[in-house]
């Protein structure tokens, strides 16, 4: 029997997630969205694409959940963008009645469903479906860090002149402005970064990981990055589903790693077919500890804000 993947949100990012799990014949997909006629036109193009693409799964498009009963996987990606004149309180008190809704919706028909996390504010977002499911913080987890990353990879590759494929990085912490690439245990083809580059450009380059996703809004004009970010919640969906346990930098509920409790934050994980397998504690620096506890704080303010306004 083929496994069955829920994709929540039929804009860019959720659409996308459903081509790349059809293309790599990971599962039958159902896509879902409060729009009338959206999932399901973007369902069926997608199966109609079957034939010359050549994967064989079926991909159906709903707007209630009933569909998706007995999902492996459920990727929530509904919600808002920021616009002109919204603070960020209004963003996440939206996209917390958002994923809220998924979630209670998630549990009800695909109770032992797997979360994966890419609305945001990210990491306050995994939080909220973390305490509406009431899972085991195995199977809740945020995509960000294989996302940022990739985008890190992406421009040191840009920068030496190397295959992407050669570059092994990391970055922690919350999704925005607080990430931290760890440049100290970045490798190109096993040869640290440090010995390649000097620190200078490696400074720059961080900054420009940490201004990936405003430099594609900014290119954009009225959107933000979609091609990327279903690339990563779908390379974590293939780890959890083929079982491949892969270390993937991924958001995760902290219970006193890293010196954190009761907050989501982008640490590396193992990722296997019950989730989150194991969280990996790195030997930071102060000044890496200092970087982690800075964003760390500012995801717990968030939280804070959920829980005054929200009664969560």
């Amino acid at each position: 029997m083929r496994k069955k993947v829920t994709v929540v949100g039929a804009g860019n990012v959720g659409a996308n997630c459903a081509l790349r799990l059809a293309g790599k014949e990971l599962a039958d997909v159902v896509l879902v969205d409060v729009v009338e006629g959206i999932p399901q036109g973007k369902g069926l193009d997608i199966a109609e694409s079957g034939p010359v693409e050549g994967y064989d799964v079926s991909v159906t498009g709903a707007n209630d959940y009933a569909p998706t009963d007995g999902s492996d996987i459920v990727i929530i990606t509904a919600g808002f963008p920021r616009k002109p004149g919204m603070s960020r309180d209004d963003l996440l008190l939206a996209n917390y009645e958002i994923v809220k809704t998924a979630t209670e919706q998630a549990v009800k028909h695909s109770p032992d469903a797997i979360l994966i996390l890419v609305t945001n504010p990210l990491d306050a977002m995994c939080w909220v479906a973390y305490q509406v499911s009431k899972f085991a913080r195995n199977r809740v987890v945020g995509m960000a860090g294989v996302l940022d990353s990739a985008r890190y990879r992406t421009f040191l590759a840009l920068e030496l002149g190397v295959s992407v494929e050669n570059i092994s990085a990391l970055v922690l912490g919350g999704h925005g402005d607080t990430m931290v690439p760890l440049p100290r245990l970045t490798t190109v083809g096993g040869i640290p970064l440090t010995e390649l580059l000097p620190q200078e450009r490696i400074d720059a380059i961080v900054q420009r990981t940490r201004d990936g996703g405003a430099e594609i809004v900014k290119h954009l004009k009225t959107g933000s990055a979609y091609y990327a970010p279903s690339a990563a919640a779908v390379e974590m969906a293939e780890s959890i589903l083929k079982d491949k346990k892969k270390v993937l930098p991924c958001a995760a509920y902290l219970d006193g790693e890293y010196g954190h409790k009761g907050i989501f934050s982008g640490v590396p994980v193992k990722l296997g077919a019950t989730g989150i397998e194991k969280i990996y504690e790195l030997a930071l620096t102060d000044s890496e500890k200092a970087q982690l506890d800075k964003s760390a704080a500012s995801v717990r303010e968030l939280i804070d804000i959920l829980k005054q306004k929200a009664g969560l």
